[in-house]
C-alpha cells in the first residue's frame, strides 16, 4: 500500500493517522503561521472589541476597495487546500477569484466569485452538494481538493465601483504530493447572446494530459419555451468533427429528465441540489421587471471523471422547437465555469469578459 500522505481524506481514512500538518488562512492569521491566530491588533472588529482587547475577533474580514486586488494566500511549499470558506458583499460577478500554483504567473483557476460557488446569478440558492456547499444566506463553500508542490497564491479582484467586504478561511494541509497528482483548474465563460446557430464552447484549449471533473452552468433563456434539446459534446485526443462523448440533451447531462418539468399542477420546474448534480436554481419571470426565466445548474463528475491524455474541448448545443416538432437554435444568455485537472503548464485563458459583459441584465 502506498503511505498516506494526508490527501484524499474520506469516511475509510479519517482514522488513519498521517504526517501532514493542517494550517488555516483568514483575516485573523493571514499567514497561516502555526501560533499565530487571533493575535491582530487592527481590523474590521477592532471598534467592536475595544472593550476587550486581543484575541477577541478583531481581524474577522477585509475591505476591498473598488479597482483593488488583494492576496488572501501566499503558501510557499508543497501540500493542498482542503476547503475553502467565504462570504463575500457586492455584485458577485465583480468580485474576480484567481488562484496560482506553483509560481506560475498564469491563473489556474479565473472566475466570478459567485459562479465558482454554483451560484451565479448573483442571489442565494441552496446548493448541497460534495464538491460546493451553499448556505444561507451568502456562505460559500468549496471542497475541490487542490493540490500543488511549491506555493499557491489567491487572490481577489474587486471590479465594482464600490468596496466590498470579504470573510474568508482557506483550510489546507502540509505535506507531499505523490508524482501521478494533476492540479485543480476552473475557467469561467460568459456569452450573451449565443449568435444564431453556433455552440456554446464551456472549454476549449486545454493542452496536457489530466480529467474534466465538473461543469456549473448559469443560463438565462430569451425565448418562450423548453430550451434544454441540446447535446453537450467531449472533443478529446485528436476529435476532429466529431466528438467521443456525445449527451443526449441538457437536463440529462445534469441527471435530470423531461425537462425538469413536473407538470403545472407540481409547480412546473423543480429545484434540486444532490451530492454529484443539481438544478438549485429556477429564477421565475415576477410579472414586472424580471422577465426571463434564469436557470442554475451543476453537474460533478467525482464518480465518472472524464480522462484525456492530449487535450479536450467541450461544448453544449443551445436548442429549443420550432412549430411542426423542428429544433429551433437558440440565442440565450449563458455563462459556466468547467472544472478539471491537469498536468503544468496549462494553455493561458481567453481574457474575461469586462465589468459590463459580466453584468447580469
Amino acid at each position: 500500500m502506498a503511505p498516506f500522505n494526508g490527501l484524499g481524506m474520506h469516511l475509510g481514512t479519517l482514522a488513519r493517522l498521517s504526517p501532514a500538518r493542517t494550517r488555516s488562512i483568514s483575516p485573523e492569521n493571514f499567514t497561516g503561521e502555526k501560533g499565530r491566530g487571533g493575535m491582530a491588533t487592527e481590523g474590521t472588529g477592532a471598534s467592536c472589541a475595544r472593550d476587550l482587547g486581543v484575541g477577541w475577533k478583531i481581524s474577522p474580514s477585509i475591505r476591498i476597495a473598488s479597482g483593488e486586488t488583494r492576496v488572501i494566500a501566499d503558501i510557499t511549499g508543497s501540500g493542498a487546500i482542503q476547503q475553502i470558506w467565504m462570504t463575500p458583499t457586492g455584485h458577485w460577478r465583480h468580485a474576480i477569484l484567481r488562484i496560482y500554483w506553483d509560481g506560475s504567473d498564469v491563473p489556474a483557476v479565473e472566475c466570478p466569485v459567485g459562479d465558482f460557488f454554483a451560484c451565479g446569478w448573483g442571489q442565494y440558492a441552496q446548493v448541497s452538494s460534495l464538491a460546493v456547499c451553499v448556505n444561507p444566506g451568502s456562505a460559500f463553500n468549496c471542497y475541490w481538493e487542490m493540490p500543488y508542490r511549491t506555493g499557491c497564491r489567491m487572490t481577489m479582484s474587486n471590479i465594482a465601483d464600490k468596496e466590498m467586504t470579504l470573510y474568508y478561511q482557506i483550510n489546507y494541509t502540509e505535506t507531499d504530493v505523490p508524482d501521478d497528482v494533476a492540479y485543480f483548474h476552473a475557467q469561467f465563460r460568459r456569452v450573451n447572446p449565443l449568435p444564431y446557430r453556433e455552440v456554446y464552447t464551456i472549454l476549449d484549449g486545454v493542452r496536457g494530459r489530466g480529467q474534466y471533473v465538473g461543469t456549473y452552468m448559469a443560463w438565462g433563456v430569451n425565448n418562450c419555451g423548453w430550451w434544454g434539446e441540446g447535446e453537450i459534446k467531449f472533443f478529446m485526443d485528436g476529435d476532429g468533427d466529431y466528438p467521443t462523448i456525445c449527451g443526449t440533451g441538457t437536463e440529462d447531462y445534469f441527471c435530470g429528465s423531461y425537462n425538469f418539468d413536473l407538470g403545472k399542477e407540481h409547480g412546473g420546474y423543480r429545484e434540486f441540489t444532490t451530492p454529484y448534480a443539481g438544478l438549485p436554481q429556477v429564477i421565475r419571470p415576477d410579472g414586472t421587471y424580471r422577465s426571463q426565466q434564469r436557470f442554475g445548474m451543476y453537474r460533478w463528475h467525482i464518480m465518472d471523471p472524464i480522462r484525456f491524455e492530449h487535450d479536450l474541448r467541450v461544448t453544449i448545443q443551445a436548442l429549443g422547437w420550432r412549430v411542426g416538432g423542428r429544433y429551433l437554435p437558440l440565442q440565450d444568455d449563458i455563462a459556466s465555469v468547467a472544472y478539471w485537472y491537469q498536468t503544468l503548464p496549462a494553455s493561458p485563458f481567453p481574457p474575461l469578459p469586462d465589468a459590463d459583459g459580466l453584468e447580469i441584465i
